[in-house]
């Protein structure tokens, strides 16, 4: 337990390497570091660098309850930050900001400010208005022409009774992933808004290399900022990104500070894009308003976007201009083996399946090439090693349930 001189931040643990990440960041600084999870072994706690770890409720059941937990540790005359690393965390800091206002600097967004990008047609809608390139979305209940190509995701990053009346749990409601459709059938439309909860958005699939510009904001106004760009995502045709590279590209860059400011953004941003490759164009795919999953990337690059983030939220008052290495890359090691699994197994209907020749070279000499990892660090190497047996355990448990399939997924 931190001394009352000590200061201290509360890290959500949750199941992708930022949390870690971020423990070793501010860890390393002397900084006491409190994780807080609903599971019992998360891989931060099994850092070196975390100094307190708190079992919470999950946000997913009672939303309420897990509010209460947070406000009990930023209560605490040593908690001076409290860093959003998840959808939930930063909705019930945002829904909550008065309360939690009191006791530490809000380095988050308002509650309609969050709304703004986690309600993805308004999102849209505000693109649109200013300029910034996007997909053709529209509301699944609009479309009528199922001969193109297209892709379906929720409306929304986070769904709750805020979003949709028809949301009566006290938790949030998890999300199906994104839904590819072949062009010229019609859907199940009635079976796909059931399996989302609400009436989701329809897009144009877009074929092209996909970004994320990211950083910490003071009121619309960049601290640091990043951008990478994803090299293999943990399922081939993309999804959450496994091997990412440090890149820069201004005029995309210049979209996303665009957005940004036109929103007065406060906090973490991470603003997705795919560079279409066929027009050229740069496309809002979606703002997350949290730390991201590639969070190791930025490190291994040299820009330290947890500390920045701390330092604005303490107040200190000192500017920053990172040595950034352009092209450094890091990986997901499980997540690799994870994209060869899909690559070897999964049919996607807009994807063309690349060969496993191809995909275990690409694989072993970007390992070999660039030897930068999200969890395996041999400074600490306990993360790395409960993030195996996790996988383990629930690929093991899930197996065992008739007729249900799954690999190694990241939360």
């Amino acid at each position: 337990m931190a001394s009352r001189k000590t200061p201290a931040v509360v890290v959500p643990a949750v199941g992708s390497a930022s949390s870690t990440t971020v423990l070793r960041s501010l860890g390393q600084r002397g900084i006491h570091t409190i994780a807080v999870s609903e599971h019992r072994n998360p891989p931060a706690f099994a850092s070196k660098y975390c100094d307190e770890s708190v079992r919470a409720p999950s946000p997913t059941e009672d939303v309420s309850a897990y509010r209460d937990a947070l406000l009990s540790l930023a209560q605490r005359e040593s908690v001076k930050a409290i860093i959003p690393m998840r959808e939930a965390d930063v909705y019930v800091l945002a829904k909550y900001r008065e309360r939690f206002a009191e006791h530490v600097t809000p380095l988050w967004p308002t509650l309609d400010q969050l709304t703004a990008v986690q309600d993805r047609t308004r999102l849209f809608a505000i693109a649109d208005e200013i300029g910034v390139p996007m997909p053709e979305t529209a509301l699944l209940e609009a479309v009528t022409d199922w001969d193109r190509q297209r892709i379906v995701k929720s409306r929304y990053a986070i769904l709750t009774g805020d979003h949709e009346d028809s949301v009566s749990t006290a938790g949030t409601v998890s999300l199906p992933k994104t839904i590819f459709l072949e062009s010229g059938e019609r859907p199940e439309l009635d079976t796909i808004r059931e399996a989302m909860h609400h009436d989701p958005i329809v897009q144009e699939y877009v074929r092209g290399t996909e970004y994320t510009f990211r950083g910490v904001f003071d009121h619309g106004e960049p601290v640091a900022t990043t951008l990478k760009e994803l090299v293999r995502g943990i399922k081939y045709p993309r999804g959450p990104s496994i091997c990412h590279r440090a890149a820069s590209d201004p005029d995309l860059e210049a979209s996303a500070l665009k957005l940004l400011d036109h929103l007065d953004w406060h906090g973490l941003a991470s603003v997705g894009f795919i560079r279409d490759e066929e027009t050229g164009e740069a496309k809002l795919m979606e703002v997350n308003p949290r730390f991201w999953a590639s969070l190791p990337m930025d490190i291994h690059a040299g820009v330290d976007h947890p500390y920045y983030y701390w330092a604005l939220a303490t107040g200190v008052g000192e500017r920053f201009d990172p040595e950034y290495r352009v092209g450094t890359t890091s990986h997901l090691l499980r997540g690799e083996l994870v994209h060869l699994h899909s690559v070897l197994t999964e049919d996607y209907p807009l994807v063309e399946r690349p060969s496993v020749q191809d995909t275990v070279w690409d694989i072993l000499s970007s390992v070999a090439e660039h030897p930068h990892f999200d969890y395996l660090s041999l400074d600490d190497p306990g993360p790395f090693v409960r993030d195996g047996l996790n996988a383990v355990r629930t690929n093991v448990a899930v197996s065992q349930v008739p007729g249900l399939r799954r690999v190694f997924s990241r939360e």
